[in-house]
């Protein structure tokens, strides 16, 4: 990335020259390059858990203008890892504790909040007035945007990603390097891939790849050092292990290749399979003569049921340390990985009720049961999250 003329940026004032004065002394920043990092412009996609540690060391580094891209409220289930927000902003909007917390870092900086879904109607023209992208999504569809929208702006991007012990780091979307696409030219079948919400996340992980993500962005801002370009970085957490991988850009990929074909942003949710009617769906594994997608019923219903006695199973498809944190009364522990081989513990005749957190892995129990030859199964919406607002209050929700 081109870097500003020394002439053209902003001076530091005595009370910014005592805060960074740790960063003057090292000669690879000095004070033309606070002064670089006073003028730059930093867009962090998310404020949860790569955000968090990502904006705060960037707005203590001083990087003067640091965009926010989020529309969440703070869960207290966000806390263990998202430490931009404090027990007393659970329900506030993210970007409202972000920016309490970003300033009490650094009241220097200026934060610029974005309270909206990133979308292919509107990634461009948010992203365009920034230097560099931070990605800190959590999802495939967000993610290939990110990507695409920095190719086609010519933008750094930043990336990083976690799943419960494991971290990955690059930069993508840098002239000559390669970008996110070449790594992943397709995304996972939807549903392979859990999200923290349904597979956990070690806390202090996004920790260090969100500290990783701040740490190449100054680099970029300061042209300094050696960034992750064409290298992808994997950290290990268990093993306390960091391998390093070479990723070289694709003269074929469609968005970075020598003849790109995606020229524009494209529906990322059709593109990644994860409509609303997908997740609905289930797995894509169903011929045109399969059995439609199961039926939902609700937790009040579910609830009835079990009053008035019919006879039915109650299949919970989560996980043992999930079931150990609650589980509805009389259900059976059958982890969605298991099912296929643990399908002859159910009885075709009786009818079945699929359950986990959040009602999206059951409709894929659901479904494939139906395709089995069950004809009388049935996913819980909303899961036990659900039936904890809905039946039960004293169920904990996770």
């Amino acid at each position: 990335m081109a870097l500003p003329d020394a002439g053209a940026l902003p001076s530091l004032t005595p009370d910014e020259v005592r805060r960074y004065s740790r960063h003057l002394i090292l000669p690879e920043v000095g004070v033309e390059g606070q002064r670089r990092l006073k003028q730059a412009r930093v867009l962090c996609v998310g404020a949860g858990g790569l955000g968090s540690p990502a904006a705060m060391y960037l707005a203590a580094a001083g990087v003067g203008t640091l965009g926010l891209v989020d529309f969440d409220v703070v869960d207290l289930s966000n806390l263990q890892r998202q430490l931009l927000h404090g027990t007393g902003d659970v329900g506030r909007a993210k970007l409202a504790s972000a920016i309490d917390r970003l300033h009490a870092i650094n009241p220097h900086v200026h934060v610029e909040p974005h309270h909206t879904a990133l979308t292919s109607a509107n990634a461009l023209d948010l992203m365009r007035g920034y230097d560099v992208i931070l990605d800190g999504t959590d999802n495939f569809p967000t993610r290939y945007l990110v990507n695409d929208a920095c190719v086609l702006l010519r933008k750094p991007n930043a990336f990083g990603s976690i799943f419960r012990f494991e971290g990955q780091a690059s930069v993508f979307g840098v002239e000559g390097g390669p970008c996110y696409r070449c790594l992943y030219p397709e995304p996972p079948p939807p549903g392979l891939v859990p999200s923290c919400a349904e597979a956990g996340v070690l806390g202090v992980l996004p920790g260090i790849i969100g500290t990783i993500q701040a740490t190449e962005t100054i680099k970029l801002l300061l042209g300094i050092g050696q960034p992750l370009i064409g290298r992808f970085l994997v950290f290990e957490a268990l093993r306390m292990r960091f391998r390093e991988l070479t990723l070289r850009r694709d003269p074929e990929c469609p968005v970075c290749g020598d003849h790109p074909t995606v020229t524009a942003l494209i529906d990322y949710e059709q593109f990644c399979g994860v409509s609303p009617a997908a997740l609905a769906s289930g797995p894509a594994t169903a011929s045109p003569g399969a059995p439609v997608p199961a039926p939902d019923i609700t937790p009040k219903a579910l609830r009835d049921w079990m009053a008035a006695g019919t006879p039915l199973v109650v299949v919970d498809v989560r996980e043992p340390q999930e079931w150990d944190i609650c589980h509805l009364p009389g259900a059976v522990l059958i982890p969605l990985g298991e099912l296929p081989q643990r399908i002859g513990e159910l009885n075709p005749a009786v009818p079945v009720v699929c359950q986990c957190r959040s009602g999206i892995r059951s409709a894929r129990a659901a479904q494939f049961l139906r395709l089995q030859g069950f004809q009388d199964v049935r996913n819980l919406t909303g899961g036990i999250l659900a039936w904890a607002d809905e039946v039960d209050p004293t169920v904990p929700k996770y």
